[in-house]
C-alpha cells in the first residue's frame, strides 16, 4: 500500500523561478538539490510538497483550450479570496477566469502561475 503522496511535480522551463513563486504563495521555502539543478522542491507549508522540474522545450498549457491541455491543476483553500488574489498577482500570477463575475455564488477563481499552469484559489 502507498503510504503518502510524496510530491506533485510541475513541468516548467525555469524550476527555480516557479518554486520561488509557490514558496512565496504558500509561505514555504525553496529546497534546491545541488546534484540535480533541474529538480527544485517547495517545502514548509501544510500539505504535499510541490516539485518543479525543468523540461526542454516546455510549452505552457492553454486554458481553456485543449491544444495543450492543462492535465492537472492545483486548488488552494483561502480565507480571503480578494486578499489572496491580490497577493498571487503581485507574485506573478495572471487571472484566467474571474468566476465570480460569471455567476453569483462562485467561491473560486482561476489563475495561471508564471509557467502557465492553472491553479484555483477557493474560499471555504
Amino acid at each position: 500500500m502507498i503510504r503518502k503522496l510524496q510530491a506533485v511535480a510541475l513541468d516548467c522551463a525555469d524550476p527555480v523561478r516557479l518554486a520561488e513563486f509557490y514558496a512565496d504563495l504558500l509561505g514555504g521555502r525553496v529546497v534546491a538539490h545541488p546534484e540535480d539543478p533541474d529538480w527544485v522542491e517547495v517545502h514548509g507549508f501544510e500539505g504535499t510538497p510541490l516539485a518543479c522540474q525543468r523540461v526542454d522545450g516546455y510549452r505552457a498549457p492553454e486554458w481553456p483550450g485543449q491544444e495543450r491541455p492543462q492535465q492537472l491543476h492545483l486548488d488552494f483553500d483561502v480565507d480571503d479570496l480578494d486578499g489572496e488574489e491580490k497577493r498571487a498577482l503581485s507574485l506573478g500570477a495572471t487571472v484566467l477566469e474571474r468566476t465570480d463575475q460569471l455567476g453569483s455564488g462562485a467561491n473560486w477563481r482561476i489563475y495561471a502561475d508564471p509557467a502557465g499552469h492553472p491553479f484555483c484559489l477557493c474560499l471555504h
